[in-house]
This record gives structure tokens, sequence and C-alpha cells, in this order.
């Protein structure tokens, strides 16, 4: 018999793999499954959270009220690793332990971001649509071997992508606040101020959080720094960037290109980046393969049931 309700927020988590539902079955779980079809807000969660002792979360809206009123919750397992709809100071202070999906996207999120930049610097998605317009027109473009890549934020992300630019035959330099000399040391990485390293790349790869509430860590400014002729790729936060500086920038020929898979506004209708032809953009689809997917459930279940065995989950939100 079940003795513990876990409540399913996340819309994705069990869908594409059902069998992550039935672990949590297996482990004596009772599974309680959305009923709003979509993540459920503040007011709705006060509600459904009554007498459930786990979430599995995407965006719900875990404010301090709600975690408050929660009168069962053991535990918040967040089917991803985004924190911003979960009030950890709330979760602390009434001992509610939150975990999240560290690990299971970084390699599907390095790869987009390879890819965004490789299709930026040859001119793929252009002459793509060109060729398959009946036209045959070539376009000039740029080897990556001994080029630069700046790394901002050099966390599990950012190192999967060094090692693959390492691979490509570039030169890495990075950017963070908490950087890792231990494996920059091994990979030949050179730490940097910011501004020093988007003077001298040739191409930039921003996953870092956002450092300083109100502004993006690029805007006017820092933009008018990147070296001329550079690429930009965001696979990070859409806010890390100032989309209106950025497309001066790309329709004025200073930068060479951007490969984007992130907003300020999601979808970014009504953004000036939609009419640029040298901006690759894609629908913030980093993590979403079928590999990193069935990864966030497996860590997700291990989460909850370590918790309801009275251990820490896997991978704590510290």
């Amino acid at each position: 018999m079940a003795d513990w309700r876990v409540l399913i927020g996340s819309k994705s988590f069990g869908k594409m793999f059902p069998e992550h539902l039935d672990s949590l079955r297996q482990a004596g779980c009772e599974v309680v499954p959305n009923q709003v079809g979509r993540p459920y807000r503040a007011a709705e969660l006060a509600q459904a959270l009554r007498g459930v002792e786990a979430i599995v979360t995407g965006t719900d809206e875990l404010t301090a009220e709600v975690i408050a009123a929660a009168d069962r919750l053991k535990t918040i397992a967040k089917h991803g690793v985004g924190l911003d709809n979960i009030d950890l100071p709330a979760a602390r202070s009434r001992g509610i332990l939150v975990s999240a999906t560290f690990g299971a996207v970084h390699d599907s999120v390095a790869d987009l971001a390879m890819a965004l930049l490789l299709a930026v610097a040859r001119g793929i998605v252009p002459a793509h649509v060109g060729t398959a317009a009946g036209k045959w027109k070539g376009f000039m473009g740029m080897e990556l071997r001994g080029k630069v890549l700046g790394i901002v934020g050099l966390g599990r992300i950012g190192k999967e992508v060094s090692l693959r630019a390492a691979c490509f035959g570039m030169k890495v330099i990075a950017h963070d606040p908490r950087p890792d000399q231990a494996f920059a040391a091994a990979h030949g990485i050179r730490f940097v101020p910011l501004a020093e390293l988007l003077s001298q790349s040739d191409a930039v790869s921003l996953h870092a959080g956002l450092e300083q509430a109100g502004r993006p860590l690029l805007g006017p400014a820092e933009i008018a720094c990147l070296k001329k002729g550079a690429i930009l790729v965001n696979t990070g936060r859409g806010h890390l960037v100032d989309e209106a500086a950025l497309a001066r920038a790309l329709a004025e020929g200073r930068l060479a290109g951007a490969g984007l898979d992130v907003f300020q506004r999601e979808p970014p209708e009504g953004s000036p980046l939609l009419a640029l032809e040298n901006v690759v953009l894609a629908p913030h689809m980093a993590g979403d393969t079928r590999d990193a997917r069935r990864r966030m459930g497996e860590i997700t279940v291990e989460n909850v049931v370590r918790v309801k065995r009275g251990e820490p989950p896997l991978c704590p939100v510290e």
C-alpha cells in the first residue's frame, strides 16, 4: 500500500517514459496526476498539495505562501534545473528538501551550442534555404581551428562545450565567478575578466546565471566590447543578453552572427532578431533529447525515493 503521495506538476515527467511513474509506484508512492493540464498556479497548489509528501515540479508556482500552507510536504523534486519557480528560503525554513536534475542535460545542451556555432560560422541555414529554393550560392565561412572560444560560465555545460571546442582545435578562455582551477589547468583553459573575454574571443558561448538583478549580463556596453566579426551563442538564459543591442550590432555588421536558443520573451514575438539573416534561432530546445529526458526522469525518481527512505536526495539544492 502506498504510504507517500507524490503530486506530478511537471507536464513532461512520465510522458515520454511512463516507466518513471511506475518506478515511483513500485517504491510505495501514490502518484497524483496533474489535474490542470499545465503548470499549477499558486492558488491551485494551495489545495493540490494538501496531504501530499512530494511534488515533482516543472514551472509550478511554489511561492512562500504555497510552501507554508503545505501540511505534509517533505520534498520538492525539480524535473529540470531552473529553480526560479521555487521559493528556496521558504522551503529551507520548513525543512523541505529541494532537489534538481543537475547533469541530466549537459551533453544535450553542449551539443546544441556547438551546432549553433557551426551553423552560424558556415552559413548552413541560409545555404539550405537558398539551395532548397533553387539558388546555387555558397557562403564564405569561418574555420574553428585556431579560433578563440570564450565561455561565460564554466560549469557542467560550459565544461562540456570546452571539451567539444578543443576537439575542433579551438583555444578556450573562460569567465566564471567560481572558477574551477583544477579543470582549467587540466584542459589548458585560462580564466579572464569578462571584458577581456569579450574583446579576445572569436566566438562567445553563454552558460551563466544572471549575475546582476535588473540588467542583462551583456548590455549595450558589453556587446560593444565584443570582438569585431565575433559570433555569439546563447543556450543559457534569454535575459543574459540585451536583444535590442545585439540586433543593432548584428545589423550593422559588427558581429558576424548569433546562434540563439533562448530569448528575453518566449516565444520571441516582435524581437528585432527575427528579421536578421545572420542569426540562427531555435525554440529553447537545447535539453530536448530522448537521452536527456530519460536521465532527467531517472534522477527525479531517485531524488524522491531517497527522501522517502530518509536519505538525502541524489542532487540536492544547497
